[in-house]
């Protein structure tokens, strides 16, 4: 079973790194945009006011993130933009995530993050480190199946996470640390 673990991160490594490879900067800044307007149109779904509160925000980040845990073990690797609401400016940025707790599994999921204060945009978009506890279970592929998540994390954040994809059950206790992307910035 790790065998086929590890060989699931490697290929979602190696698909992101070829995804990209080929693409102009501009190109790879359309995609992030999609995926914004994307998941935001499916938390909408699900929490009605959620552009309301994204506009009212000093500001909000969202992420695509694909996890892995194997046992005792969890990580993450994903992209994403901080959007800064009172200059209107785009951050692009990446995020690897580590964690220790119980579970397995593989999925694929999105979060908006909407900042309650400018402290906390500020901090998030400077130094991007964020602890927390995560627990969930997700068996979904395109629309069928179904996610619970539950996400505890301070410093003045609201998190917003849907599961697109995967099979996962786990608890853990996360460190997530998230960076500018020199390349698309």
């Amino acid at each position: 079973m790790i065998r086929l673990v590890a060989s699931v991160v490697m290929a979602l490594l190696l698909v992101a790194c070829a995804s990209t490879s080929q693409e102009t900067v501009g190109q790879r800044r359309a995609e992030v945009q999609k995926m914004v307007q994307e998941t935001v149109s499916s938390v909408q779904k699900h929490q009605s006011n959620i552009r309301q509160k994204m506009a009212s925000a000093p500001g909000y980040a969202v992420f695509s993130n694909a996890n892995v845990n194997v046992i005792l073990a969890s990580f993450s690797g994903g992209y994403g933009l901080a959007h800064d609401n009172a200059s209107g400016k785009d951050t692009y940025m990446k995020m690897g995530e580590a964690g220790i707790g119980l579970g397995l599994g593989v999925k694929d999921f999105r979060a908006v993050y909407i900042f309650k204060t400018r402290k906390a945009f500020d901090r998030f978009v400077e130094s991007g480190w964020m602890v927390g506890a995560h627990a969930d279970a997700a068996a979904k592929a395109d629309d069928k199946g179904g996610a619970a998540a539950a996400e505890i994390v301070a410093d003045d954040v609201e998190i917003y996470q849907l599961t697109e994809a995967g099979l996962a059950l786990q608890a853990t206790i996360k460190g997530t640390k998230y960076w500018q992307d020199d390349s698309l910035n």
